[in-house]
């Protein structure tokens, strides 16, 4: 297989519409500037178009900001700050408030969901302050063992492998891009000899016209991995051999290591 598509992270740009600041970087009829709104629910989904059962391509964790730039019919277009995400959300699940987030939610048996930013301590809620993290990708992973896999999900309530993987990062205060081309040019690479826990192994299948970009897992030791697939329809801990094997009979490319630090 060969790479026939070379995503890049998106811009906030359509043909009618763009940021502000994109002027004279891309073209458009129209320039504006966003709107900074913050998440208000524990995960709002995000769509690839505005209408109604769209595919979900991502999640916005509370508190988080979504650069708002159009609006329809009770929903928003924009970009979701943290990784760059852009869609539509619906606006009644923002709000304009921009207090400064204190903490981090550290628990996944909190009401909120595992990153979500707030601020001050809340009842119910186990955090962190902001710029205290964890200091092992794979504990943060393991603590979502049996959280469901659900394409477009990237949280401690539901996730995809990509979506797993940006939140161990994020617990541990590394950037947290969101889809597995993103997470593959992560660290330095590493031949697979050379992997041990931690470093991140993505599968690339790269084809124009899908949102996801390969299969993205952390090492656990030199023989297995923690991802969330659809396979077992969860996040689980299995053999780095059976995953790379299905993985590959799936047309997926080689595995690429990554060591984070």
């Amino acid at each position: 297989m060969t790479d026939t598509f070379a995503p890049v992270r998106p811009l906030l740009a359509r043909p009618d519409l763009a940021a502000l600041s994109l002027e004279g970087i891309v073209r458009a009829q129209a320039y504006r500037p966003t709107r900074a709104m913050r998440g208000t629910a524990p995960v709002s989904d995000i769509h690839s178009e505005a209408r109604a059962g769209s595919e979900r391509i991502d999640q916005l964790l509370f508190g988080e900001i979504f650069d708002v730039l159009d609006e329809a019919e009770g929903r928003a277009w924009g970009q979701a700050r943290r990784d760059g995400t852009v869609g539509w959300i619906e606006l009644s699940c923002l709000t304009p408030g921009l207090a400064r987030p204190t903490h981090t939610v550290a628990s996944v048996d909190s009401t909120l969901p595992l990153n979500a930013l707030v601020t001050g301590a809340r009842d119910a809620v186990d955090v962190r302050p902001v710029g205290q993290f964890e200091t092992d990708l794979v504990t943060a992973a393991e603590r979502l063992v049996g959280t469901p896999h659900e394409l477009g999900a990237r949280s401690s309530l539901a996730t995809d492998c990509s979506g797993l993987v940006q939140q161990a990062l994020l617990a541990c205060g590394f950037a947290g891009p969101r889809r597995a081309h993103e997470q593959a040019e992560l660290g330095i690479e590493i031949g697979r000899d050379q992997a041990r826990r931690g470093d991140l192994v993505i599968w690339l299948n790269l084809a124009e016209g899908q949102t996801w970009t390969g299969h993205s897992a952390i090492l656990t030791d030199k023989a297995h991995v923690i991802h969330a697939t659809s396979h077992h329809g969860a996040v689980v801990v299995e053999s780095l051999a059976d995953a790379d094997a299905r993985c590959i009979a799936d047309g997926f490319h080689a595995a690429r290591f990554r060591r984070i630090r």
